[in-house]
């Protein structure tokens, strides 16, 4: 009877322990609705897809004459007129009156060498032709008084009025004041002479530019020994070096199997490693008529269509020989990506552009074929990185893993 009544016994539930487990099962079903909910938007992000394996490539800007470029060669621009400009005598340089970048104009000088020594042989020359010319004027006086004298003389003996003693001694007086007016002229011209040469060792003491230029480099300073021969301890052979900026040329090698891809007068277009961002216009001035045995080429030298100051000598340069000068139109860069990263979507034109690890659908307007790559006129810009050979299931927002090449 005990065993039964005690399986009889029950516990009888408190409404607040019932309540707390009914608020225990909503939780739980909470919980479960959040984890699902969390779950599905990170599907939907991609996060539960694999990455789509996918090649890039990068949108660049190019020039449309490299679509008719027929060869690219490498050199340096130099110029073609260009010196070291030095004294043609030994002295003490007192004075430089420009520096490097300085124009200078034909004629002008530059610098001036310790010329004491010979200005006081100029002005001596200068006061001994001074004096020669006294003396030819007294000779001259001389030989106007002698004429007369002799002049009447003959007169006189004509008529018996002097003995002809008296017009010997006449005719001597007569002949020695032309051969002193003779005299005092070749005085003159050999004073004349000396006072050139002074003038010239003066000149050869101040420095001149010898044509229109810009003074790259500067050997020497004040105080500095200058001299023709250079080869005396501490001694400067030339004071500055000066080239015409006018006459700035491009020299590059051309392989002797690629040649006949040039010819005088041909279009070119160069370019300076120090000016990425500009092309100049160009043209064949000369191809060398000898050729470089040790490295089987042949040097050509481009010129300059149009000046710029920017252009300086030595700098390094590509020129690209065209098969025809190039238009206006045709002088600015253009964006340009390949066509297999351009595909449809909705009839638009688009591209998928890398970013991070995710790709962005992104709509463009194409312009004109390029050579082997498409101008896009608007929707991406140079240095993006764009898909190409986009596979059909790459979508917008798509995670991505590249295929290193």
């Amino acid at each position: 009877m005990v065993d039964e009544d005690l399986s009889k016994l029950k516990i009888e539930k408190s409404p607040a322990t019932i309540r707390s487990g009914r608020r225990r099962k909503k939780f739980y079903w909470l919980v479960i609705l959040l984890v699902f909910v969390f779950a599905g938007a990170l599907y939907f992000v991609g996060v539960f897809t694999p990455a789509v394996r996918v090649e890039v490539a990068n949108v660049v800007q190019m020039y449309p004459s490299q679509t008719f470029t027929l060869l690219n060669a490498s050199g340096y621009v130099v110029a073609q007129r260009k010196a070291a400009v030095a004294s043609k005598v030994t002295g003490l340089l007192i004075s430089l009156t420009v520096e490097e970048g300085s124009r200078v104009k034909k004629g002008q000088v530059i610098a001036r060498l310790e010329n004491d020594d010979v200005m006081a042989a100029k002005k001596q020359a200068d006061a001994n032709l001074n004096v020669a010319r006294f003396n030819l004027e007294q000779a001259r006086a001389e030989l106007r008084d002698a004429t007369l004298s002799f002049n009447r003389s003959k007169e006189l003996l004509a008529h018996d009025f002097v003995s002809q003693a008296e017009y010997d001694a006449a005719e001597a007086r007569y002949k020695r004041a032309i051969a002193g007016v003779n005299a005092a002229e070749a005085a003159i011209k050999a004073n004349e002479a000396v006072l050139q040469g002074a003038n010239v060792s003066v000149e050869y003491t101040l420095i001149r530019a010898p044509f229109d230029a810009v003074v790259l480099t500067k050997n020497a300073d004040i105080g500095d020994i200058v001299t023709p021969i250079g080869a005396a301890a501490e001694a400067k052979a030339a004071v500055v070096t000066i080239a015409d900026m006018n006459s700035l040329q491009v020299e590059v090698d051309v392989s002797e199997s690629n040649l006949e891809k040039v010819k005088v007068g041909q279009p070119c277009e160069i370019q300076l490693d120090a000016l990425p961002d500009s092309r100049f216009r160009g043209e064949v001035h000369m191809i060398v008529p000898t050729a470089d045995r040790t490295k089987a080429t042949v040097m050509v030298k481009a010129r300059f269509m149009d000046k710029d100051d920017r252009i300086l000598p030595e700098m390094s340069a590509k020129v690209a020989f065209l098969s025809r000068p190039v238009k206006p139109e045709e002088q600015k860069p253009r964006t340009v990506i390949s066509p297999a990263a351009v595909v449809i979507r909705k009839g638009k034109n688009v591209v998928f552009i890398v970013k991070g690890n995710r790709v962005a659908e992104t709509p463009i307007t194409l312009g004109i074929n390029l050579g082997d790559m498409v101008e896009i006129l608007d929707g991406v810009k140079a240095g993006d990185r764009v898909v190409v050979k986009t596979p059909e299931k790459l979508k917008d927002g798509a995670r991505i893993k590249v295929i290193e090449k």
